[in-house]
């Protein structure tokens, strides 16, 4: 498989994971798009590997293997073929890399919301500061970006055999919506809440295309 070949498979891992994205990324300027996949596939595989699976062995490994990737990114090198279409971008990714730690220490539920907020706050700070280099935006908080991303460690849950609706979702959808930092990611946090609401009533799965549109158009607006 050639290394474009390769990046492709992971874009389309991607869509076939949020289907609805082929809806919301309509809010995203054209020659944004296909980066704008790239980046959701790369912190799509960061927090895979992080809160998915019963077995938290092969995600630690792999968590140590991108630590050593994107040190690799910072200095021009690369091996993943998501770095065909993001290693380039001028962008600190060795700071994302010091993030992941963070998500590591994330996999257990913490006693409460701002101690799981303390314990994000590396990776959230550095997600915020590169999405905003690489999409040319205004960093959105470490505090709502680690909102968000308690949210998506909750769509996580259900892969370990922890159900979804035994966290306090109604409290996460209470808190504001990402309305600062990169367009890409406040429209995937309002998709990541739409599937919370789903979660909520018993239906988990993606947003219906109309629901993700409305999303999508609220969140692009900021």
């Amino acid at each position: 498989m050639s290394a474009p070949e390769a990046s492709q498979a992971f874009l389309d891992k991607l869509r076939a994971h949020w289907p609805e994205w082929g809806v919301a990324e309509a809010f995203l300027p054209a020659a944004q798009r296909e980066c704008a996949l790239a980046w959701l596939a790369l912190r799509g595989e960061l927090l895979d590997a992080a809160w998915g699976g019963e077995d938290p062995t092969p995600g630690a490994a792999k968590l140590d293997w991108w630590m050593d990737e994107l040190h690799g990114w910072s200095r021009g090198a690369r091996r993943h073929p998501l770095g065909l279409l993001l290693q380039k971008q001028p962008v600190d990714w060795q700071a994302l890399a010091m993030g992941i730690p963070a998500l590591r220490s994330q996999r257990m539920p913490e006693s409460d919301r701002h101690a799981a907020l303390d314990t994000l706050a590396p990776f959230a700070q550095a997600l915020a500061a590169l999405s905003a280099q690489v999409f040319a935006a205004t960093p959105a908080s470490t505090g709502a970006t680690a909102d968000a991303l308690l949210a998506e460690w909750v769509l996580h849950l259900p892969e370990r055999g922890i159900p979804a609706t035994g966290t306090d979702i109604p409290s996460l959808l209470a808190l504001p919506p990402l309305r600062d930092g990169a367009r890409v990611e406040r429209i995937h946090a309002a998709l990541v809440r739409g599937r919370l609401r789903r979660a909520l009533r018993g239906q988990p799965g993606p947003v219906p295309a109309v629901t993700a549109l409305l999303a999508a158009w609220r969140s692009a607006r900021g």
